[in-house]
């Protein structure tokens, strides 16, 4: 929590203006800042300076397990995210590749699930991870990214968080996972909890011990029509200890994953915070 306030504090502080052609909007940027969590200690993420719907953070990233590519998929799991970007963006809307309503096209887990090779096969990159990771591998390229320049049009939304590599060292795996744009007062919790959740499932899926889990932000920002609540409400709340996380211990398997896991499988402890902000979203 308290390195989440720190960058925060220093977007303000040191942050310059940049016009964001996507939106319309300004926002305040700085590039490059460096978040860790320590999943082995169980100190869950979790923003407490407001009150934060960590259930739907952790129904996105199921669905990206998933290899989802439809905003209804996401929704029948208990996350509304993709409805605006599959459904309001004007140039997804006049994309000749998309299928109809709700499509979302070839992004985030449809590149981690099904990545497009030229001869028209595609390659799994979770599963081969999940696959190496269960029988002690670890070959320096156990990497799952999102990132697909080839395949951009073909999709509502360039991916933000885009690459997780993992690395086990000895019997405990870790996790780099990078983000190349960051919203920080409105997304950038979800994805901090994105972030423990994958490295707690796959250590347990794959038997080993999680360790720290590391997310480097390239431009994190915060737009202009949020920086008021930002400065003026959300840091000067003081925080509240971190809560814990608890996943079903009869998660074992990528198939699991893939066909029974809710969100009901997931648990938060001890989370006191302050209440809800509501801050501007951008399409």
């Amino acid at each position: 929590m308290k390195q989440y306030l720190a960058l925060c504090e220093r977007i303000i502080n040191e942050g310059e203006w940049v016009e964001n052609k996507r939106t319309g909007k300004r926002c305040l940027t700085v590039i490059n800042a460096d978040l860790e969590y320590d999943v082995a200690n169980n100190q869950f993420p979790l923003i407490t300076t407001r009150k934060s719907f960590w259930k739907a953070a952790v129904a996105e990233m199921l669905g990206y397990l998933r290899g989802y590519n439809n905003a209804a998929q996401f929704r029948d799991i208990g996350c509304n995210t993709w409805n605006a970007n599959a459904n309001e963006n004007q140039d997804w809307l006049n994309n000749p590749h998309r299928k109809g309503e709700d499509d979302m096209g070839r992004v985030y887990g449809v590149q981690g699930r099904s990545w497009m090779r030229p001869d028209g096969t595609t390659l799994d990159q979770l599963k081969k991870i999940v696959g190496h990771l269960k029988d002690g591998i670890d070959d320096r390229s156990e990497i799952m990214t999102f990132y697909n320049p080839g395949e951009f049009e073909m999709g509502c939304l360039r991916p933000c968080m885009h690459t997780h590599h993992f690395s086990l060292l000895g019997d405990t795996l870790y996790l780099n996972s990078i983000q190349r744009s960051a919203d920080v007062p409105l997304g950038i919790n979800f994805n901090q909890v994105q972030v423990y959740v994958l490295l707690a499932l796959i250590a347990q899926i794959t038997g080993h011990k999680a360790g720290k889990a590391y997310h480097k932000l390239v431009n994190a920002h915060i737009y202009e029509d949020q920086l008021k609540i930002m400065r003026d409400i959300q840091l000067k709340r003081k925080p509240y200890p971190s809560p814990q996380l608890h996943i079903n211990p009869d998660i074992k398997s990528l198939e699991d994953i893939e066909t029974w896991v809710t969100t009901d499988d997931f648990e938060v402890t001890n989370y006191q915070h302050h209440e809800a902000l509501k801050y501007p979203f951008s399409v």
